[in-house]
């Protein structure tokens, strides 16, 4: 049998209670930063994050639809080659050719000086879209730039490539959304910069020809410079999820980091075909109300 004298054990006890010291401070410590109040900054960045997305989102919801569009066409067996306009009122949607089994095809949607459309957003400039097959194909590429585009007062600048990736576990067809260089320029010259990794299942109205059935779960990340000029990386916790026939998501969290503050987490809610979003730090909630425009935009 060992034995420890009273000196040693003294000792002892004195380590132990400065571990269990120690240890409760770092506990302490970490609860402060988990409480640590929402501030205005937090407010704005998750403003920016959720009018970026609403940007680019209806981006997508437009190339998306003009690919339906040029799919159905082909389908009707047109072999009229040279320019063909699938839709002349604003904007007008044209296509360089409708030959078939000729690719690439650009389809070039032009708003002109602007026209006011879905959700009453205001649209300008030309989205141009190079289109390797038809939008069903696993394989096929949308490669999207932008000519003069403004969104709601804000011009849009980068370069998307879809890609369809054919079917997942799930028996869904999967879209790699990928954004690079991407800008958004405020009216005032202010910028936020933004690049996308992103993939898009679609659990709904794939193949139909309703295109207000359309749903998609969104998963990946995003990365760039806010309007400060401070680097941010946001993660999709949960899966975001889109319907087409809402203005804006209606379910999923994204953790925002942001240079030289603490993370927060914006939820875009239960699923209700709402404007309404909260952000969260640890026990701190604050709900907000979405936008398509910029808050600096009178």
């Amino acid at each position: 049998m060992f034995k420890f004298s009273n000196k040693n054990g003294g000792i002892m006890k004195v380590k132990l209670f400065s571990l269990l010291t120690a240890a409760s401070l770092i506990f302490a410590i970490s609860c402060q930063k988990d409480s640590i109040p929402l501030s205005q900054d937090d407010l704005n960045l998750a403003d920016d994050d959720a009018v970026v997305n609403v940007a680019m989102d209806d981006i997508f919801n437009t190339v998306d639809y003009a690919s339906v569009l040029l799919d159905d066409a082909l389908g009707k067996g047109d072999t009229k080659s040279g320019m063909y306009v699938l839709g002349d009122s604003c904007p007008s949607v044209t296509v360089d050719n409708l030959t078939p089994g000729v690719w690439p095809k650009t389809i070039t949607i032009d708003y002109g000086s602007g026209c006011s459309g879905y959700y009453g957003s205001t649209r300008a400039g030309k989205i141009i879209i190079t289109v390797t097959n038809k939008r069903t194909v696993t394989g096929a590429k949308r490669t999207v730039t932008f000519d003069n585009y403004y969104f709601n007062g804000i011009k849009v600048e980068g370069t998307k490539e879809l890609e369809n990736m054919g079917t997942n576990n799930n028996n869904n067809i999967v879209i790699s959304v990928k954004l690079t260089a991407g800008k958004l320029i405020l009216p005032d010259g202010k910028t936020i910069e933004r690049e996308v990794t992103h993939q898009r299942e679609w659990i709904a109205g794939w193949l139909t020809r309703n295109i207000w059935d359309d749903e998609c779960l969104i998963t990946g990340t995003a990365s760039g410079k806010t309007i400060e000029g401070k680097t941010y990386n946001n993660t999709i916790t949960t899966a975001l999820h889109w319907k087409r026939v809402c203005e804006f998501f209606v379910k999923g969290v994204i953790r925002i980091e942001k240079e030289g503050i603490e993370p927060f987490e914006l939820d875009y809610g239960d699923g209700e075909c709402d404007a309404i979003a909260t952000i969260s730090r640890g026990d701190q909630k604050k709900e907000i109300t979405l936008r398509h425009r910029h808050r600096l935009i009178p």
